[in-house]
């Protein structure tokens, strides 16, 4: 078979498309990127012919849900995206209590789907968050402190691999990538295309927190943040929360607690008593059903943004000393900053309960997950919130280690170490294994000459129009078929 003889299949979209400069987007609307093609695979099949057809034209691959990627490593420029997000099938499993989930389904499809059956998931707060990137990145979630992690509850993997076969990953089967995938998943290794997630036992309710504080002081950001770390260190493990402080032109100096509760009302009440003691606390805590209250919890998501963050792993206490440096941070935003904040994602019980090495999440033993981030509307100050993250880090990485990969910061160092630990030798050999020529690869993949990624700059719809009318280029799109 020749090269002609590839097509490519599903719901196909190049830059001549009127979609394409929509389709193009991802969440974070500060990252602008022009790949040659999407392709929105609808199958298995249209899947396998994306991956042949890109190594038959050496195009490089991007794996694409939701496109919540916060570095944009699931698009690209001069790139074939793969976007799965119409193949989100979800079935129950009742005998075995467990959801099968196509790989392109959402936090938010699956919070619909299993709201008829009464039963809690660990899933993440915002839900158009694609499923497969979140829980093989690990999967931080309200539930995380009495479920697990959202990698915690797979029961099984089927990815589409480098030579478009269907393989199938679970304890017994492919263990190792199985493993790998639970933590360090996000398009290394191929294209999820389809999970199982044991579900938990069902519950009738939840109890909702949410306390704000609206115009505070430097000084009682810092009393936050004191009792932060002094009650999650004893926090019940029912209970997980973010913490917020930060600062935006409608609030001035502010904090937040947000997170669910499963237990009843009046055990939560007296659980944030050290919060709702803070001055000018607002609080709602009520109880009701586990998808009332991430559909609460959700609708507080835009649609996209524009945004530059760097996430850290607390390890330890920090020093009142420490905490005055980090409220520091966030009390001048960057020139056109709407938002800047600093937000702390409790972690411990359920997930520091599974061994360190039992998948490849290594940051169990962090006490919670630190985001620093800076948000603007204008584009004429990018370049001023990037420096704004950039000058900042410092002062976060000096009394934190790592970073979460789900949160990626494209300026780190000796990112693999970052974000796999001593996990990286590893994942190194398991991607040698499963995924020999580096198929799928992105600035931040796991791959034993990585370096430092350098962020490509844009090619823009000038250069997209004059390359795109040579008949050289052209020639890329031949075998097309659309069905």
């Amino acid at each position: 078979m020749n090269q002609c003889d590839y097509h490519l299949t599903g719901r196909v979209v190049i830059p001549a498309d009127p979609s394409y400069p929509e389709a193009r987007q991802g969440f974070n609307r500060a990252i602008q990127q022009y790949p040659l093609i999407i392709v929105y695979c609808q199958n298995e099949y249209d899947v396998s012919n994306a991956v042949i057809w890109a190594r038959t034209y050496n195009i490089p691959l991007r794996i694409r849900n939701g496109g919540h990627n916060y570095e944009g490593y699931s698009n690209g420029n001069c790139t074939l995206v793969i976007d799965i997000s119409e193949m989100n099938r979800i079935s129950l499993d009742d005998n075995q209590n467990i959801l099968h989930v196509q790989g392109g389904a959402t936090n938010g499809q699956i919070y619909q789907f299993i709201a008829a059956e009464g039963c809690p998931f660990p899933g993440g707060t915002c839900p158009t968050v694609g499923i497969s990137g979140y829980a093989t990145g690990g999967g931080w979630g309200l539930s995380c402190r009495w479920l697990g992690l959202g990698c915690d509850s797979l029961e099984e993997i089927q990815l589409v691999n480098h030579e478009s076969c269907i393989l199938v990953a679970n304890r017994s089967c492919n263990s190792n990538l199985f493993w790998a995938l639970r933590g360090a998943g996000g398009g290394n290794f191929g294209v999820v295309v389809s999970m199982k997630f044991r579900l938990p036992p069902k519950v009738d309710f939840v109890t909702l927190i949410e306390i704000d504080y609206l115009h505070v002081t430097t000084a009682e950001q810092e009393v936050f943040l004191q009792t932060w770390q002094s009650w999650l260190s004893g926090a019940d493990p029912r209970a997980t929360l973010i913490a917020r402080i930060y600062h935006s032109p409608e609030d001035g100096l502010a904090m937040l607690t947000r997170g669910i509760f499963y237990g009843t009302l009046q055990e939560a009440q007296v659980l944030m008593q050290p919060f709702l003691e803070l001055p000018g606390a607002r609080s709602r805590i009520e109880s009701m059903t586990f998808a009332e209250a991430v559909n609460i919890i959700g609708s507080s998501y835009p649609p996209y943004e524009k945004f530059e963050a760097a996430s850290r792993f607390a390890m330890r206490e920090w020093t009142s000393s420490e905490i005055s440096s980090l409220v520091e941070l966030i009390q001048t935003p960057a020139t056109g900053a709407v938002f800047t904040g600093l937000s702390l994602y409790s972690l411990g019980g359920k997930v520091s309960e599974m061994a360190q090495d039992e998948t490849a999440f290594y940051w169990r033993n962090a006490h919670f997950i630190v985001w620093l981030e800076t948000i603007w509307e204008d584009n004429s100050v990018q370049a001023e919130n990037e420096l704004w993250i950039n000058e900042r880090f410092p002062v976060l990485a000096a009394v934190t280690e790592g970073s979460y990969i789900n949160f990626p910061y494209n300026k780190l160092p000796n990112y693999l170490e970052e974000y796999y630990g001593t996990h990286v030798c590893r994942l190194w050999a398991t991607k040698e294994c499963y995924d020999p020529y580096n198929s799928f690869s992105f600035p931040q993949g796991i791959w034993r000459t990585a370096q430092p990624a350098q962020v490509p700059k844009p090619i823009g719809d000038e250069y997209l129009e004059d390359t795109l009318s040579r008949e050289a280029n052209r020639a890329l799109y031949r075998g097309f078929r659309y069905v």
